[in-house]
């Protein structure tokens, strides 16, 4: 016998992946009402992904460009949820709620330079001399 009783139901087999695919759309519509950078991010990705397949010239190559623009779109969800939480918490203003945020956004800025660093250095593989 359990002690610790939630007020959410407890799920299991094809009834938890349904609702774990639910929670994860609600978070994705989440993202992109409330997320003007991960609104800009997911169509840009829209781009480079096709993009990417004409740009690599093989498997490894596309899965890193296209891993290099998903793994900034994971970042993003992660940073608005880091964001997300702060603001729940409180809206003045604390040196640690700073901190959060802006290692958040250090995270996304990385995850940016990451995606730049394949997409520049495959491109002149491509396209230099």
């Amino acid at each position: 016998m359990t002690a610790f009783r939630t007020k959410f139901p407890r799920r299991a087999g094809v009834s938890r992946i349904w609702y774990a695919g639910l929670y994860s759309f609600r978070g994705l519509s989440a993202a992109w009402r409330g997320q003007a950078a991960f609104r800009q991010e997911a169509l840009l990705a829209l781009v480079m992904v096709p993009a990417a397949f004409w740009l690599g010239r093989g498997a490894i190559e596309q899965i890193l460009l296209v891993g290099s623009v998903v793994l900034v779109l994971i970042v993003e969800l992660c940073n608005s949820a880091i964001e997300t939480a702060v603001d729940r918490i409180g809206s003045e203003l604390h040196p640690l709620s700073g901190a959060a945020k802006d290692m958040g956004s250090a995270a996304v800025l990385l995850c940016l330079l990451q995606a730049l660093f394949v997409w520049v250095l495959l491109g002149i593989q491509r396209f230099g001399s």
